[in-house]
């Protein structure tokens, strides 16, 4: 820019002096309604150079104002994102302190400012949830959310958050759903649909999330394997309040087979049918369970049947006491089974041979109960005393 104003003026320099050395200037005549200008050429000139310095002058004036008013900008800019930076930092000493209050303030202030304005805004969003505080919880969020612009997935994960902890249950659903078809695997998003899905009695929505869930590492084997259960025990709840037996055995026999073996879901099965009184369904899950693996939780169920056959119960137990060896509980539940349609002196052999294996208040009174009927009163109360003994010394020794 400098060097063509300097060759600019050597031109113009070069037509002024030229005519002046030469004696020749030359007229100009400017025309107009009311005014006549006359001039030489180089007067002109002369006038038009004076004109640009001033022009230039001007713009240099011009030039140094707005450069200092940008920098002025540029130093309360920087002053306010240096505080926000400071009021950050106090935010999270006071977030290890607990005082959502002042963490919310600080958060905040200057928020606009701070490196990531919405990292600030959700977890001043989160300090006022903690706080009960609906409103300003809302105000942030929105906040957020505007300046997220494209970028919702963190807005949308702590709404679901707050949400939850609000107690707002149902909107949480319907936020993890949507976030659930945006970004599957997300852990963050797993945990949130996890409480999402307990709480509304979405079991079967949870049922599918588990694979994704194993492969966040979210759980380990026994947590899930537990959630699991939970989740097909949640879907036998509601099946038996809606529709009772008939669609607990028609949702039963639905489920592929790997899960029709699991004992733990035979055992809650059965349970559910005994509420029901379809004794007979249930002695049938029973049995095919054991029939497949021994396991004393479908043992401990045996005694709660009602069932009209209960010497196919006897026949199974004597044969897995045969194939398995005696123990207290194989004992304790034979003879329960033989109490039910009244055959005192076996069930008194296996409550005999169940205590010399261990002793138990239990057995201890449904002996004494057994031997009542078998006309031994002073033999009864000898055992309902030794049972009585054992009690208090197991309460003593808690």
């Amino acid at each position: 820019m400098l060097k063509i104003f300097v060759l600019f003026i050597i031109i113009i320099a070069g037509i002024v002096v030229g005519p002046m050395l030469a004696g020749h200037q030359g007229y100009v005549l400017i025309q107009t309604d009311n005014y006549n200008v006359e001039t030489s050429v180089t007067g002109l000139t002369i006038m038009f150079v004076v004109l640009m310095l001033v022009l230039f002058f001007i713009e240099w004036i011009l030039r140094r104002v707005f450069r200092t008013g940008a920098r002025t900008r540029g130093w309360f800019a920087g002053r306010k994102s240096s505080k926000a930076r400071k009021q950050t930092q106090a935010a999270m000493l006071k977030l290890a302190e607990g005082d959502h209050r002042q963490m919310e303030k600080l958060l905040a202030r200057n928020a606009d400012h701070a490196e990531q304005p919405v990292v600030n805004y959700l977890l001043a969003a989160e300090a006022a949830q903690q706080r009960g505080d609906n409103i300003r919880t809302n105000q942030y969020l929105e906040r957020a959310a505007e300046i997220a612009d494209t970028d919702q997935m963190p807005v949308d994960i702590t709404r679901v958050r707050i949400q939850l902890a609000q107690g707002e249950i149902h909107a949480a659903r319907h936020g993890v759903d949507r976030l659930i078809g945006q970004s599957p695997r997300h852990p963050e998003i797993l945990r949130l649909a996890e409480q999402a899905y307990l709480r509304t009695g979405a079991y079967g929505s949870l049922l599918e999330i588990l694979p994704s869930m194993s492969k966040a590492g979210i759980h380990d084997d026994e947590e899930l394997r537990v959630l699991q259960e939970q989740a097909y025990i949640g879907m036998m709840n509601q099946m038996m309040a809606e529709e009772g037996s008939e669609g607990l055995k028609r949702w039963w026999k639905d489920q592929n087979r790997k899960t029709r073996h699991e004992v733990a879901l035979q055992v809650a099965m059965a349970a559910h049918l005994i509420e029901c009184n379809d004794q007979d369904l249930a002695q049938e899950v029973i049995l095919d369970g054991l029939k497949r693996q021994y396991d004393e939780r479908l043992i401990a169920m045996m005694p709660k049947l009602r069932s009209g056959n209960p010497e196919q119960l006897e026949k199974t137990l004597r044969q897995i006491i045969k194939q398995n060896g005696p123990t207290p509980l194989l004992n304790s539940t034979l003879g329960q089974l033989l109490m039910k349609h009244g055959e005192w002196l076996q069930a008194s052999e296996a409550f005999r041979e169940a205590l010399k294996q261990r002793p138990d208040a239990y057995d201890y009174a449904w002996l004494a109960d057994a031997l009542d009927k078998l006309h031994k009163p002073a033999e009864a109360a000898e055992m309902r005393h030794k049972g009585l003994m054992l009690t208090l010394n197991n309460s003593q020794e808690q």
